[in-house]
């Protein structure tokens, strides 16, 4: 408990400091940030909208009164789906041209008017920084870790803060630059190289000394235990552990596979709630003020963040920057998808369970609704996605069927490049709420897109309505569109041994 207390304060010494160069900033120059409750946030899009009654999202309990549906005879109640290779007026797209030229560029703005939002023009710059770089093993790999922070310019708008935290693992033996995956998820150093027993006595010395100076009772309490040390070495690497396989974590496998990865922290780009809308990246950008309905949502802001640290690998000589990919599972799933679509620089995606908002159909009426993100987590969205939860406004009723776009759109904005759609079974966790057959039919539709492209679709025809999901541990990963449903969980860890095999074909690693 002392020891605690002696870290809090030490802590909040420095935390004071901060706190103190951020009370030199004149607040009167800056319209105070907005600070908004998650109703709050809510009503505020509805009434720019002009929403009158939202349509409340289904239950996932199966035994509510409004639970979700889950009968395939009243999934698809619009199941035409718009045409990814038919223009705005009208034209088949016949030639990659048209589709570069043409179409592409029309997805691209539906796709954010309705759904994800636009990237603002205003958008600052931002400054990387390493912060720590430590020699560490990964159970039998040694490694290069990297703890890097980009510091986005907050000139225009003091009183917000946005430092991008992302920590890069590159094999420490490798001969040339490597692939990376880029994950979402929560940073931190795989295994923190540990001091030798000279530098471990010399801690605990100056420790020691440290806790005997702030409390003068604890010296009869080590002269009881005289050979006892407060900080201990952690374990080091096991070398007779068993090799690295397919139920080895996923960055053991990637690491031992010859490639890197990142783990980028969402959280520091904008916050996964209603309240952050006017904070973050969004928040900074809007000079704390409620967005707009044309605005980024946070998945569109989390891709954003994905782009800047590629813009960082891109200067890093360990990595090979053409062969860097994005990974995330569930919510961070749709943000993987976000921004394989938008961002033509990263080469693959590996893409998690990621249900409504993500691959699944959005206009499909199974599990999870329109109306669960309407109602629910709208700040994933753009403003104008509401209008699809709407029972009464003014510009009337509006249900998933009067989007103009849908899911297999966004697998189609990747074209060609090689996207794997990862599925767990409901039996073991990753519930039926996430429409796994709703995208399938979305893999299934983007093909023609690939297949215009000159590259390889899942090799079945591109008839969503009639093709069936395939029974789970099938692996369809021929083509530059690969799926397969693991007979595991909400996680796409039981499919990163085959993802490896099949990420090293499509990009060419090794050739």
């Amino acid at each position: 408990m002392k020891t605690n207390a002696i870290l809090v304060s030490l802590l909040f010494g420095i935390t004071g400091v901060a706190l103190g160069q951020s009370s030199k900033i004149d607040s009167t120059k800056y319209p105070t940030p907005v600070t908004f409750t998650n109703q709050q946030d809510h009503q505020n899009m509805q009434q720019q909208l002009g929403i009158k009654v939202l349509r409340p999202g289904p239950s996932g309990d199966e035994s509510a009164p409004n639970a979700a549906n889950y009968d395939e005879a009243l999934a698809n109640p619009c199941p035409e789906l718009p045409d990814i290779l038919t223009t705005n007026d009208g034209s088949e797209v016949t030639s990659a041209e048209m589709w570069w030229e043409t179409r592409r560029p029309e997805l691209v703005d539906a796709l954010e008017r309705e759904v994800y939002g636009k990237l603002p023009e205003n958008i600052p710059d931002v400054n990387w920084e390493v912060k720590i770089t430590d020699r560490e093993f990964v159970a039998r790999t040694p490694v290069i870790a990297k703890q890097i922070i980009g510091h986005v310019d907050n000139s225009s708008y003091p009183l917000i803060n946005v430092d991008i935290n992302m920590m890069l693992v590159i094999p420490a033996n490798a001969k040339g630059p490597v692939p990376v995956l880029m994950m979402f998820g929560r940073p931190s150093f795989p295994a923190p190289a540990q001091p030798n027993g000279e530098d471990m006595e010399i801690l605990n010395s100056s420790f020691k000394e440290m806790m005997i100076k702030h409390d003068p009772s604890l010296q009869a309490l080590f002269d009881k235990y005289p050979a006892y040390n407060p900080v201990t070495r952690l374990p080091g690497p096991n070398f007779f552990a068993p090799p690295v396989n397919g139920d080895s974590p996923s960055t053991e496998q990637l690491l031992a596979a010859g490639w890197g990865y990142v783990t980028l922290d969402p959280s520091s780009i904008q916050a996964d709630n209603h309240a952050g809308i006017t904070r973050g990246i969004i928040g900074l950008v809007n000079k704390g003020q409620p967005r707009s309905p044309e605005d980024w949502g946070a998945l569109r802001a989390w891709a954003w963040g994905a782009a800047r640290a590629l813009d960082y690998l891109e200067t890093e000589p360990m990595v090979d920057s053409k062969k860097v990919g994005i990974e995330g599972v569930s919510r961070y799933g749709k943000a993987a998808l976000v921004t394989m679509a938008f961002e033509p620089r990263f080469a693959t995606a590996l893409i998690g369970s990621s249900g409504k908002g993500g691959t699944t159909l959005h206009r499909r009426v199974f599990g999870e609704a329109v109306e669960s993100l309407t109602g629910g987590e709208n700040y994933w969205m753009a403003g104008n996605y509401m209008k699809y939860g709407a029972e009464e406004s003014v510009f009337g009723k509006m249900t998933g069927c009067d989007l103009p776009v849908d899911s297999h759109d966004m697998l189609a904005l990747c074209a060609p490049r090689p996207v794997f759609v990862s599925y767990g079974i409901p039996e073991r966790g990753d519930a039926k709420w996430l429409d796994q057959k709703g995208s399938y039919m979305a893999v299934v539709a983007a093909g023609v897109a690939y297949k215009l492209l000159g590259a390889q679709d899942l090799g079945v025809s591109n008839d969503y309505m009639k093709e069936e999901m395939p029974p789970f541990n099938t692996a369809m990963l021929g083509g530059d569109l690969a799926w397969r449903q693991h007979d595991g969980g909400h996680t796409d860890g039981p499919n990163i041994q085959h993802f490896i095999p099949w990420a090293n074909r499509v990009l060419g690693v090794g050739k």
